[in-house]
């Protein structure tokens, strides 16, 4: 190598958001969670019943659309099961939706490509203050965390999954992602905790080929891991499915039951259900 050179940039595994990443549909819904602000960072609060409470917590990595009625619902539905979930806003109030889309009045004169560096660079800075800060806030003696990301949120939960940059265990015990994007090789070799894979068939951001090296590396590692695979819908499927049709929907709803069922058997969860019910 040449004096000076640099290493050329590895290449994308599942690619940047684009534009498949901006279809869908907006779901309807009241979200009965609350806002906070983590390392000055806007941040989504949804807590379980009283009666259904873990004591565990859940770390959510929005998609391009960031905190918008989906999302909210989903983190909500995961509450419902027994976790507290905290979300973070890293596009600081500018969601694509809003940016890009407009509330349903496109903005053409803004592009995808001129929106995401900005916010890529936020979350990569601050994500990992972030989640610490969420720990200290949140967190107790006992308290085990799980992630989970979509789109854009995948390779926080990677990092979340390996050793952090000062070698300290990984920040997260569990995670899982949905059609994700910006992932390299090194997010699928650093991993050292469970990771669920929750995919589509035809997916551009993560091809079938990428799918298959990614599930090589962590089949050949015998890095613990889990394939959810879904035909006939595409990427967005987890978040922004048409609910009216009955198989979209349950896509969507057999990618978060997998999801929480696999936080639930890696944290134990599993076995506090079954301790209770025999009670």
């Amino acid at each position: 190598m040449a004096l000076g050179s640099q290493p050329p940039e590895p290449e994308w595994m599942a690619l940047p958001s684009g534009s498949c990443c901006l279809k869908g549909h907006i779901h309807s819904g009241k979200p009965r969670g609350s806002f906070d602000w983590v390392a000055d960072i806007e941040t989504y609060v949804s807590r379980p019943s009283p009666e259904k409470a873990n004591g565990h917590i859940i770390l959510y990595f929005p998609d391009v659309f960031g905190f918008f009625t989906n999302g909210l619902l989903i983190m909500d539905e995961m509450a419902d099961a027994g976790y507290t979930v905290i979300g973070v806003d890293y596009f600081k109030g500018e969601p694509v939706w809003l940016e890009y889309l407009g509330y349903k009045k496109p903005k053409p004169e803004l592009s995808l490509e001129a929106w995401l560096p900005k916010h890529v660079k936020f979350a990569n800075e601050n994500v990992p203050g972030w989640v610490d800060a969420v720990k200290q806030k949140y967190g107790k003696a006992g308290t085990k965390y799980a992630c989970v990301g979509y789109c854009f949120g995948a390779p926080y939960v990677a990092n979340c999954l390996a050793p952090t940059s000062s070698g300290a265990n990984p920040p997260c015990d569990v995670g899982a992602f949905a059609h994700p994007a910006f992932l390299k090789e090194h997010h699928f070799t650093n991993l050292q905790r469970p990771l669920f894979l929750s995919c589509a068939e035809t997916d551009f951001t993560f091809s079938t080929d990428a799918r298959n090296k990614a599930i090589d590396i962590l089949r050949e590692a015998k890095k613990p891991y889990h394939l959810q695979l879904f035909s006939g819908v595409e990427h967005g499927f987890a978040l922004r499915c048409n609910l009216d049709v009955p198989y979209e929907r349950w896509c969507k709803e057999q990618s978060l039951k997998g999801i929480v069922d696999y936080f639930d058997v890696n944290l134990g969860v599993t076995d506090e259900k079954v301790k209770k019910a025999q009670i």
